[in-house]
C-alpha cells in the first residue's frame, strides 16, 4: 500500500504521533486534575477527531496523484476562506478569550483557519507553477502574491488570529522564493510584514505584551510573562535526564495550557535535555527528509506543495519550541504532532500526506 511512498518520512511522521500522543497523555493529567469532565472531550477530540481522523486524512491524501490539487485549487481556496469567514456568524461562531476563531455544530468545535493554511498552501502552489516565467516581474509575480496573501492576512487578522497568518506568511515567501521570486521584493514584503507587525503591536495590546516579555521575560512575573516563567522552570526543573515520564509537577495549576502550546515545557520536565534534544533531532530530521523531497519532486508544483506544507509544520514546531525556551515571542502556537487540537493535527497529517504522495514521483529516490 505504501510500498512508493518514502518510507523514511512515513516512520518518522508515524513516531511523531505516536509519541507525540503519550507526551499529550502525560500532559492531560493536569487538565484531569482541574476538570475531569473537560479531560474526557478534549482526549476523545484529540484521538478520535486528530489521531484516527488524521491518519485517515494522510492515507487518502497520499493516494491522490497531486497534481489533481491543481483543478480544485481556486475552489479549495475560495472555499476555505468563506469557511474561516463563518465564525462571525452569530450562533456558528465560537469566541473565547477575545477571538472568534472556532466553528461550533453540534457539540463539536473545530478552528476553519487550519484549513485556510491547506488551501492557501494548494492555492498559492498552484498560481507560483502556472507563471513560473514571470514570477521574478514585480507587476506580475510580486503584486499579485502579496494581494492573495493579504486576502489571508485580512481574514485572519480580523479574527484576530495573529499567528496563523505569520505561518502562512513565512510559508508562502518560502513558495515565492523557490519558484524564482526576486530577493530584492522578498526584502521588501517583508520590511513590510515588520511594518504591518509594528502597527498591529500598537493597536493590539496582546501583541504589544508578547514582544516586551519576550525582550525582558522578567518584567512581570505574576502577568503576561507568568507563562514564560513557568515554561521556564519546568524545562529548568527536568535537568539532564528529567523527573520521569507523568511526574511533571508544573502541569498541575502553574503552567497554563499544559496540553496545547505549553507541552514542549511538560515534556522538557519529564524527559530533560536528553529527551528534548532527541525530539528536537527528530522534527529536524522530518524537516531535511520533506525538504529532500521537494528538490526531487518532479514539478514545480510538487516542489512548491512540499515547500509549503513542510514549512508550516516545520516554523510552527520550531517557534513552538523556541517561545518555550524564551528564545521567541510566545504565540500560542501548538506543537505539531503532540499539542492538544483535533482539526490541527487532522490538516497537519492531510499536508504530509500531499508530501508523502508527492515522494512517489521523485525524479530520483532519496
Amino acid at each position: 500500500m505504501f510500498k512508493e511512498i518514502d518510507r523514511i518520512l512515513l516512520a518518522i511522521i508515524f513516531f511523531l504521533v505516536t509519541f507525540g500522543f503519550f507526551i499529550f497523555s502525560s500532559a492531560s493529567l493536569g487538565l484531569l486534575a482541574r476538570d475531569g469532565a473537560r479531560f474526557s472531550s478534549v482526549a476523545f477530540s484529540q484521538i478520535v477527531f486528530g489521531i484516527i481522523g488524521g491518519l485517515f486524512a494522510l492515507f487518502i491524501t497520499s493516494q491522490i496523484f497531486y497534481r489533481n490539487w491543481r483543478q480544485y485549487a481556486f475552489y479549495i481556496f475560495v472555499s476555505t476562506i468563506v469557511l474561516t469567514l463563518c465564525v462571525f456568524i452569530p450562533g456558528v461562531g465560537l469566541e473565547h478569550g477575545g477571538a472568534r476563531r472556532w466553528i461550533a455544530i453540534g457539540g463539536f468545535s473545530f478552528q476553519p483557519s487550519e484549513l485556510l493554511k491547506l488551501g492557501y498552501t494548494v492555492y498559492m502552489a498552484t498560481w507560483l507553477s502556472g507563471i513560473s516565467k514571470k514570477v521574478g516581474s514585480f507587476k506580475e509575480g510580486t503584486l499579485p502574491f502579496i494581494g492573495i496573501t493579504a486576502i489571508v492576512g485580512f481574514v485572519t487578522l480580523i479574527q484576530p488570529d495573529t499567528d496563523t497568518f505569520l505561518i502562512m506568511g513565512i510559508a508562502g515567501t518560502a513558495m515565492f522564493i523557490t519558484a524564482g521570486g526576486s530577493w530584492r521584493d522578498v526584502l521588501l514584503v517583508t520590511v513590510g510584514g515588520i511594518l504591518v507587525l509594528a502597527v498591529l503591536a500598537f493597536s493590539r495590546p496582546y501583541i504589544k505584551d508578547r514582544i516586551t516579555t519576550f525582550i525582558n521575560p522578567t518584567s512581570d512575573p505574576q502577568g503576561k510573562s507568568y507563562q514564560v516563567q513557568q515554561a521556564l522552570i519546568a524545562i529548568g526543573s527536568g535537568g539532564i535526564a528529567g523527573r520521569g515520564f507523568g511526574q511533571s509537577i508544573q502541569k498541575f495549576e502553574y503552567l497554563p495550557e499544559p496540553i496545547g502550546d505549553s507541552i514542549f515545557a511538560v515534556y522538557s520536565e519529564e524527559f530533560g535535555f536528553i529527551g528534548s534534544s532527541l525530539l528536537i533531532l527528530l522534527i529536524t530530521f522530518f524537516t531535511f527528509r520533506g525538504y529532500k523531497i521537494a528538490s526531487h519532486a518532479p514539478d514545480l508544483f510538487g516542489m512548491l506543495l512540499v515547500v509549503g506544507f513542510m514549512t508550516i509544520v516545520v516554523t510552527q514546531a520550531f517557534l513552538n519550541i523556541a517561545a518555550m525556551i524564551s528564545l521567541a515571542p510566545l504565540m500560542g502556537l501548538p506543537l505539531p504532532f503532540i499539542s492538544h487540537g483535533g482539526t490541527a493535527m487532522l490538516v497537519t497529517l492531510a499536508s504530509v500526506g500531499v508530501v508523502l504522495n508527492v515522494s512517489k514521483y521523485q525524479k530520483k529516490k532519496v
